[in-house]
């Protein structure tokens, strides 16, 4: 019982930190502004390999609320990629590449190590969001929206005598296999993150709060995704695209939290004694 009061303890002390305050929607914001050019990349690559583009338009229209489907989907219709689409998709991609870069200054900073140069800082940033990207739209299609999504894949007459034992294996299989993929993404952006090296053992427990935080939170997102489709009757677009928005919101919080705990970890290792010292000095210098 101690222990649990010390670990929540530790916990609330994280939260009050004053970067909490400022990084999570530092970070969301950024997320969703790279939702574009991921999604009109996605809407050339189908189109160059002949994909239905309507089946997935047709998802997105089911899955998400009106005003976002509304706003992507002229992006994912391959006719609308040009010079200027690219332009501001690679603008776009910089610019959101400031979330990343923030997740390497507030990890620096925790760590206590040494800022590299700001060119160093900036081409990793890019490598990150691409990791940030990859890892934020498997949530939405696989845990987030999978469900809907099988649905309309099935409800088109795909694979109909064993439709439903194909829905019901995604189902269960969806989560193991998430929490794999989700630990190893956020344990390989915990690790890049700072400036200078630090050993992948010290990020796992940061890596396993933010993944099973962001498994549970998700599930709930998504059963209120599967129950309450129809955002316009129910709801009203606008409430579903705030719950959304509070969705993304604490992922980014969850990612935060994970970086405080890897540091609190360090630092505790660091204290523990000279067998670990001589090791951590050279993340530092």
């Amino acid at each position: 019982m101690s222990r649990i009061k010390e670990i929540m303890k530790k916990l609330i002390a994280i939260i009050r930190r004053p970067s909490m305050t400022i990084l999570p929607g530092h970070l969301a914001f950024f997320l969703v502004l790279s939702v574009v050019p991921i999604i009109t990349i996605i809407g050339f690559i189908a189109s160059l390999f002949s994909f239905d583009l309507h089946t997935i338009m047709e998802a997105m229209e089911k899955a998400l609320p009106s005003e976002v489907t509304e706003l992507l989907l002229p992006f994912i219709n391959g006719r609308t990629i040009d010079s200027n689409v690219w332009f501001f998709i690679i603008i776009g991609f910089l610019i959101a590449s400031n979330g990343a870069y923030s997740i390497t200054v507030a990890s620096d900073t925790l760590y206590g190590m040494k800022q590299k140069s700001y060119l160093y800082g900036r081409v990793k940033a890019l490598f990150l969001t691409v990791n940030l990207v990859m890892l934020f739209f498997f949530i939405i299609i696989v845990l987030a929206f999978g469900n809907v999504i099988v649905k309309s894949i099935l409800d088109f007459g795909i694979f109909q005598d064993i439709g439903y034992n194909l829905y019901s294996i995604f189902r269960l299989a969806k989560w193991p296999i998430s929490i794999v993929v989700i630990f190893f993404m956020i344990k390989l952006l915990y690790t890049m993150a700072p400036s200078h090296h630090v050993p992948s053992k010290y990020v796992n427990r940061g890596a396993w709060f933010t993944t099973l935080s962001w498994v549970l939170v998700t599930a709930i997102y998504s059963y209120y995704v599967s129950h309450f489709v129809n955002y316009d009757i129910f709801y009203g677009g606008m409430s579903s695209l705030i719950v959304m928005m509070i969705w993304i919101y604490i992922l980014a919080y969850g990612i935060v939290i994970g970086i405080a705990i890897n540091t609190e970890h360090y630092q505790a290792m660091e204290k523990s004694g000279p067998d670990n010292t001589e090791e951590l000095e050279k993340t530092k210098e």
